[in-house]
């Protein structure tokens, strides 16, 4: 799998009209998209609800993780964007109940806005798969 480029796509119809995927692996490291809080019937989850959306969005991103390969024990970073970073507390509770034995590095950021206006967060990651925890 090393010299392998793996794309994995969620069924977005967003990911060929702007012409991404929701991960990739390149050998070892997996980069997991931008990750909107959306539910399988296409709508918003959770509207109005940071850490409704926030579970949901590192919902899609884990399953992500799995196709690749990987597993949130692999994941060595996190991005964070609100578009309230007063509202940073809701969004770090779901991400701490999927983290707190992990602790990847982590940044929380806010953003003007995202492509969805019912949308309040999106989320990142970055993970190496086979790392050790020391």
């Amino acid at each position: 799998m090393e010299d392998v480029r793996q794309v994995v796509s969620s069924g977005s119809p967003l990911e060929p009209q702007i012409g991404f995927s929701r991960a990739v692996r390149a050998g070892k490291y997996v980069a997991v998209a931008g990750t909107a809080p959306i539910g399988d019937d296409g709508s918003t989850v959770g509207p109005g609800d940071v850490y409704a959306q926030t579970a949901r969005c590192l919902d899609i991103a884990e399953r992500a993780l799995q196709e690749a390969g990987a597993s949130i024990e692999d994941v060595v970073r996190t991005r964070i964007m609100l578009t309230d970073v007063t509202q940073w507390k809701e969004a770090a509770r779901a991400h701490g109940e999927r983290f707190a034995s992990v602790r990847p590095a982590c940044t929380v950021v806010e953003v003007s806005r995202f492509i969805e206006p019912a949308w309040l967060v999106e989320v990142e990651i970055d993970a190496v798969i086979g790392q050790e925890q020391s």
